[in-house]
């Protein structure tokens, strides 16, 4: 018996050792994937690009990263396999979306929470705007809103899912100004944006950095958030507007790896990784395409997830 028992005890250390032994030599040139909950060409999708291009400087990680897309769900399917089933050495990690993941957490049942991932830092802030195309009618949020009250329910509002920033967006708005509005979830943002520049719904909720980039096909008429943005410093908040449609939907996007993680690797890429994000080339890259930078450490990322989790919990109660 105690032979046994040494030797399951021998191997358990040998085994432990040998888990030191790769997670001290990290990542050693070894290209890194990153998983991407939305398809390619979306916002999350066009910046995570962007942010992890300096990822092979020896100054930041040493090591190539690159994208693995896993759409579905507005954002589900991709989350619950990289909680579930994505390896935990380091060499896959995730772009995170919030609210989008906190939010469908409280909502669904999904295998992924703040307590099954671990944030690494933050690269940007993307707020949700109110957009019309090129070709519509209304011109502000008011004459949008005044149709909307002749026609009960023929406003129809895209966005990229159910429960992600837009959807939370229209939630908000739809309370605020008492009008009868029905949302369309899409397959995601580009599908979201592409159904309002051919005109399939009246307007959307979509990423101020896509619906900017998209601007020769659209009508910007609002921003959810408590500021006006710089990139489109003449559209006003909806909250200038009288409408009570805050900050809640701004999308924070980052990078993450599932708990379980060695956390020598966890603290190598926190100490890494916002200082990637910070990086000259990616900085000018991001503010030339007009994507909302916000670089964030571990810590403070741990902070903005507790506190929206918090926030949101109260939030959806009131709004679904």
């Amino acid at each position: 018996m105690k032979i046994k028992q040494l030797t399951k005890v021998a191997l358990l250390a040998a085994a432990s050792l040998m888990a030191f032994q790769a997670s001290a030599a990290y990542p050693d040139g070894k290209p890194i994937g990153a998983m991407v909950a939305y398809g390619p060409g979306g916002a999350t999708d066009f910046q995570a690009r962007i942010a992890t291009l300096a990822s092979g400087k020896e100054a930041f990680i040493g090591a190539p990263i690159y994208i693995v897309n896993k759409p579905g769900a507005g954002g589900r399917t991709g989350w619950n396999w990289f909680a579930s089933e994505a390896p935990k050495d380091g060499f896959m990690l995730a772009a995170y979306n919030v609210p989008h993941f906190i939010a469908q957490s409280i909502v669904f049942d999904t295998a992924y929470s703040i307590d099954t991932l671990e944030p690494l830092g933050n690269w940007g802030a993307d707020p949700a705007v109110l957009i019309v195309s090129k070709d519509s009618p209304f011109n502000t949020v008011e004459e949008l809103l005044a149709h909307a009250d002749a026609n009960p329910g023929a406003v129809t509002i895209s966005g990229a899912g159910k429960f992600v920033g837009h959807h939370i967006a229209f939630l908000q708005f739809a309370k605020a100004s008492g009008a009868n509005l029905t949302y369309i979830p899409a397959s995601g943002g580009v599908d979201a944006l592409r159904m309002v520049k051919a005109g399939e719904t009246v307007a959307g909720f979509n990423n101020l950095s896509d619906s900017a980039r998209s601007a020769a096909d659209l009508k910007i008429l609002g921003v959810a958030d408590l500021t006006r943005h710089a990139y489109l410093p003449d559209v006003p908040t909806l909250m200038e507007g009288g409408l009570d449609v805050d900050d809640s939907s701004v999308n924070f996007r980052g990078l993450m790896v599932p708990a379980g993680t060695p956390q020598d690797v966890v603290d190598y890429l926190a100490s890494k990784v916002p200082d990637m994000f910070n990086d000259k080339k990616t900085q000018g890259k991001m503010k030339s395409t007009n994507s909302p930078s916000r670089v964030m450490s571990r810590d403070e990322v741990i902070t903005m997830w507790n506190e929206r989790q918090a926030y949101l919990t109260d939030l959806l109660a009131g709004l679904q």
